[in-house]
């Protein structure tokens, strides 16, 4: 089931990845994260052919910083566990973009876990996404593909994750219901409001027009 979102290529405001740069250095792009090997066993390999990748965003000393994940993440608990690893006396976060049909953003905070899901629709038939719904609390929802594909998405959890940032919940809300933006621009114009747009460009290798 293809979701994937997106109007006239020609109009788009961000270069989306080419498959034929997938072969990028990750050794030389990514910063080392003090995980060994062991730690791989959280993440799936994705297919580098999809628009799918995971970053984890920190602040210091008044900068933003974008890590790029070598892999996507397999599960919330995963992404949060990157995020506390990686993350300082400043926020610290990680957006996830999967095959550029939907997005999450993933907040660890005292005693819980904060998350926002672009699209719920995408539980039905995804295990990130399910599992995102589970740890918001919400059901997944019980839907055909012919409801599928005549019902538009809508987002689930917390509108608010990044509105101490420069993100407020109404400005969230507007982003994700704009159905003519792909995940990756969606995520994109999260950046700009809140200032780290050409960070998350650079670290994603996307160019910002």
């Amino acid at each position: 089931m293809d979701r994937r979102r997106g109007g006239d290529d020609d109009n788009d405001e961000f270069d989306r990845f080419d498959a034929a740069d997938d072969d990028r250095d990750d050794d030389s792009d990514n910063p080392d994260t003090g995980w060994d090997d062991d730690d791989d066993d959280d993440f799936d390999d994705g297919d580098d052919d999809e628009m799918s990748f995971a970053a984890v965003v920190t602040s210091a000393g008044g900068e933003w910083i974008v890590h790029e994940l070598d892999d996507l993440p397999d599960d919330v608990a995963s992404v949060a566990k990157r995020v506390r690893v990686m993350r300082n006396e400043g926020p610290a976060f990680a957006m996830v973009c999967v095959e550029d049909q939907y997005f999450a953003i993933v907040r660890p905070a005292p005693g819980e876990i904060r998350v926002l899901l672009s699209d719920a629709t995408m539980a039905t038939d995804d295990d990130f996404a399910a599992d995102a719904m589970d740890e918001i609390g919400a059901e997944i929802p019980e839907l055909t593909d012919e409801e599928l594909d005549r019902i538009d998405p809508w987002a689930e959890g917390d509108m608010d994750i990044l509105s101490d940032l420069g993100c407020g919940g109404q400005v969230m809300s507007i982003i994700c219901d704009d159905s003519e933006l792909w995940a990756s621009e969606q995520l994109m114009r999260i950046a700009a409001e809140i200032g780290f747009e050409t960070e998350l460009a650079d670290a994603l290798g996307l160019d910002v027009d």
